[in-house]
C-alpha cells in the first residue's frame, strides 16, 4: 500500500475515463468521522464541465476512484452517479467537510 498525504491529493488533476475531461483539482474530502475512511473527493464546481444549478462542489463517491497516479487522479464517473453539495453553505443542510 503506497501512502500519500492531502496536499499531494490537491495538486492531481482529476480526469474522469468515461469521457476524457479534466475535472479540475481535489479541494476537499469527505470522510467517516467513525472510522476515518475517505468517502469522497470533493472537486469545485467552477473546475468542473457538469452543470448543476446552484451548488458549488461536485462530490464523487471513493469507489468511483480507479487510480491516483502520479500526476493525477483516474475517476470513472457519470453524472447520475455525482452528488452536488452547496459547500458554501447557506445554513440548512449543510454537511461538515474535513479542510486543509
Amino acid at each position: 500500500m503506497r501512502i500519500t498525504n492531502l496536499a499531494t491529493l490537491s495538486e492531481k488533476n482529476v480526469i474522469n475515463l468515461c469521457d476524457g475531461k479534466d475535472l479540475g483539482y481535489v479541494c476537499d474530502l469527505q470522510l467517516d468521522t467513525d472510522d476515518g475512511r475517505i468517502c469522497a473527493i470533493i472537486v469545485p464546481k467552477d473546475q468542473c464541465v457538469f452543470s448543476f444549478g446552484k451548488c458549488d462542489n461536485i462530490i464523487i463517491p471513493w469507489d468511483k476512484v480507479e487510480c491516483i497516479g502520479e500526476d493525477a487522479i483516474l475517476v470513472r464517473i457519470s453524472l447520475s452517479d455525482c452528488a452536488c453539495d452547496d459547500h458554501g453553505g447557506r445554513g440548512k443542510g449543510k454537511r461538515r467537510f474535513f479542510k486543509w
